[in-house]
């Protein structure tokens, strides 16, 4: 038995301003998430974001084509309801920081390292006035309790749609540094997502792909990017470096 498909049933997808933000429309009618609640984003940009991934459906609705759609629904019908346990989850992720943790040799792979990573801890260090800690090697070892109480603070200010966002840049990336930095303006989301590839471009360099964790690390290349995507589509006005296509 062939799977049950969803056929495009609109002529035109459109935006309009509401009460608490902006819905999305299919020939007047407005988008509710998968929960039955009211879609509603925060910007006119999100909104033309989804309105456009309804408007590009063929005669079949392809979901994995409508990530800002995805991250929306997301964000109404799991984050907003469940915030703290989503900053508790990120937030984790910076006591063992991927930037933090350098490899003892060969010398090539940790001129890499510090060549991506070290501007990052300078920026971290500036920006919470307590520099990251170092370690070489894979055993963990703590971050300064004041450090990572001011990562929290940080993760702990964003709203839902931009938690929802922010979940996949860090989880994708295996930074929360990384993450922060990026929606902070520190460089393009490509620029960001190739120093979270160091070791696994390293790795390649020395002994050739494998189809599967090429297939894989696109996948998670493109999650990454969708989500600097969404987010700087929730910050009207603010200039975030610009992604390449």
């Amino acid at each position: 038995m062939s799977g049950w498909v969803r056929k495009r049933f609109w002529k035109e997808a459109a935006i309009g301003p509401v009460e608490g933000g902006y819905a999305v429309t299919l020939d007047g009618r407005s988008l509710k998430t998968p929960a039955k609640a009211a879609l509603v984003v925060p910007t006119q940009a999100l909104a033309e974001m989804i309105a456009a991934e309804w408007q590009a459906q063929a005669e079949v609705i392809d979901p994995n084509t409508m990530p800002a759609t995805r991250a929306a629904n997301a964000a109404i019908d799991k984050v907003r309801g469940q915030k703290a346990e989503v900053t508790e989850i990120v937030t984790a992720y910076g006591d063992s920081d991927l930037v933090c943790y350098r490899a003892a040799g060969p010398e090539p792979l940790v001129a890499l390292e510090d060549a991506a990573w070290d501007p990052l801890i300078d920026w971290a260090g500036h920006r919470y006035g307590l520099r990251p800690v170092l370690r070489t090697g894979v055993m963990h070892a703590p971050q300064p309790a004041a450090l990572l109480a001011s990562l929290h603070t940080d993760v702990e200010r964003l709203d839902a749609f931009e938690l929802t966002a922010f979940h996949d840049l860090v989880s994708m990336s295996g930074s929360l540094i990384i993450a922060l930095a990026l929606v902070d303006g520190f460089a393009a989301p490509e620029a960001m997502w190739d120093a979270s590839r160091v070791d696994e471009e390293w790795q390649i360099s020395q002994w050739g792909s494998d189809e599967e964790a090429e297939a894989l690390a696109a996948v998670r290349r493109k999650t990454f990017l969708d989500a600097a995507r969404f987010y700087a589509a929730l910050q009207p006005g603010r200039i975030i470096p610009a992604l390449a296509g």
